[in-house]
């Protein structure tokens, strides 16, 4: 099976930047997409970026576009997540998500293995 493993959480100031990490093991040649969700308090869980492993093809959300940019390193079996400008908005609890599927990655039904989460706190 897969093991998701996010990390780089924290609090930070507005405009400020984190770079969260996820950490894949076990059978990760399984993996066709890793995407990433947000939850915040209250708010149902969204849809925050997305990256097709093989070749690298990338989505990000409106609400994320232009600040929030998703990448990748096979070598290291890890997807990152660099997260610039920040607002309070953005604080939630973010999970990194793997699927085999191709289908659309902004749907949390597409995603097989999921991540613990990790807690990133913006203050005004």
């Amino acid at each position: 099976q897969v093991q998701l493993t996010e990390s780089g959480g924290g609090l930070v100031q507005t405009g400020g930047s984190l770079r969260l990490s996820c950490a894949a093991s076990g059978r990760t040649s399984s993996i066709y997409t890793m995407g990433w969700f947000r939850q915040a308090p209250g708010k149902e869980r969204e849809s925050v970026a997305a990256i097709v492993w093989s070749g690298g093809n990338t989505a990000v959300a409106d609400s994320v576009k232009g600040r929030f940019t998703i990448s990748r390193d096979n070598a290291k079996n890890t997807v990152y997540l660099q997260m610039n400008s920040l607002k309070p908005e953005d604080t939630a609890v973010y999970y990194c998500a793997a699927t085999w599927r191709d289908s659309n990655w902004y749907e949390k039904s597409t995603y097989d293995y999921w991540g613990q989460g990790t807690q990133v706190t913006v203050s005004s």
